[in-house]
């Protein structure tokens, strides 16, 4: 029995790819399902019977979320379920096709195209141009403790109490108004991302915001790659005359031989994040010489065991940051933290800016909807 889906139209493709078509007096949180196979053919012994459903959703976010690649009014993703002998593993499909992964529609394809038998086999030739549907599908495999997986190491690990997370600001001049709130909530790292106003007003706003803040605040910027080299270079001399944590993507992926030479010539660090999405960019960015400050998504990096693995055997300085994901991806986002020994604070302050799930997260979109 085949995954069914003819729901996933070129139109639904499109809207999938673009942030900012969704919120159209949506409900917090809408559940649509997706039923997949039932995997009982063909299967090594050890694994034995396993059956993979996803459920799709759409989860606003409480105001609209800016950034210099647009405006995004809704977080749409899918939960993954693999069930065998009474157990059960959930996975998240969190793709960002617009900041290097597949699509979300490309991600169900992928899905479809395993047809009626998920092994280990399988799961490990799924192609390197889905990293969001790599992460699902291993993270869920994982949970669901089957003989092939890899076990975690240790307890799960908690948001929070395990480590310093980083509270993300709003942008523009609304930051000088609500970073009080965040260091309410336990926040003592702040990130603000910038190259979304006019350049002089922005770092006016900065001055104002640095100055304000507690000195035991730390404070990051993000430009998401929205800069050119002369506004690279005025928000880096003005780094420098701070102290900054570091400025995220100044330049676009493309301009990596120009963020090697801002790299060297300025004191405040960048790190690279757009430059780095998957595992396969990362470990060219690590080729060509990187050397500094990299920000791994999980959910979008691609299987978790590979680049958990690159990431320690290459000893990278690494920030490991949401892609926005629920629960589910937060946690198996948190275990690869775990596991690489992540000692930054972790951009993980952004369950403020979205929606809050169903209090019976995930097994209740399996309650709330019916198979399609």
């Amino acid at each position: 029995m085949a995954i069914r889906c003819k729901v996933w139209s070129a139109e639904t493709a499109q809207s999938l790819d673009s942030p900012g078509k969704w919120l159209e007096n949506s409900p917090s949180l809408i559940a649509e399902s997706y039923t997949c196979a039932d995997m009982t053919n063909s299967r090594p012994p050890a694994v034995r019977s396993c059956r993979l459903d996803i459920r799709t959703f759409r989860r606003p976010f409480v105001r609209p979320l800016v950034t210099s690649h647009g405006e995004w009014l809704v977080r749409e993703g899918a939960i993954v379920r693999l069930s065998a002998q009474g157990r059960v593993g959930y996975g998240e499909l969190a793709p960002i096709p617009w900041f290097g992964s597949e699509s979300l529609a490309e991600a169900l394809n992928c899905c479809a195209s395993l047809e009626d038998c998920l092994t280990a086999e399988r799961l490990a030739a799924i192609p390197d141009r889905f990293p969001a549907t790599q992460f699902a599908l291993e993270s869920a495999w994982v949970d669901l403790g089957l003989p092939e997986s890899e076990p975690t190491s240790a307890a799960s690990p908690s948001l929070h109490s395990d480590w310093p997370v980083c509270g993300l600001l709003p942008t523009g001049e609304a930051a000088l108004q609500e970073w009080s709130s965040l260091l309410e909530r336990g926040y003592t790292t702040l990130k603000w991302k910038i190259g979304v106003e006019e350049r002089a007003t922005e770092l006016a706003w900065f001055y104002q915001l640095a100055e304000a803040l507690p000195s035991n605040v730390v404070l990051r910027l993000d430009a998401n790659g929205g800069l050119d080299m002369a506004g690279a270079i005025d928000w880096l001399q003005a780094c420098d005359r701070l102290s900054i944590e570091y400025l995220e993507q100044p330049l676009p992926p493309t301009e990596f031989d120009a963020l090697l030479r801002l790299q060297s010539e300025f004191a405040t660090p960048i790190a690279l994040d757009e430059s780095v999405a998957t595992l396969r960019d990362l470990q060219r960015c690590i080729a060509r010489g990187w050397n500094g400050l990299v920000v791994v998504k999980p959910a979008i990096c691609g299987f978790p065991s590979r680049a958990q693995q690159f990431c320690k055997t290459h000893h990278l300085d690494v920030v490991v940051s949401s892609a926005l994901e629920t629960p589910v991806g937060q946690h198996a986002a948190l275990t690869f933290a775990r596991e690489i020994g992540s000692h930054r604070a972790l951009g993980f302050g952004v369950d403020h800016l979205l929606q809050p799930v169903l209090s019976n997260w995930p097994a209740g979109l399996w309650q709330t909807s019916t198979p399609s």
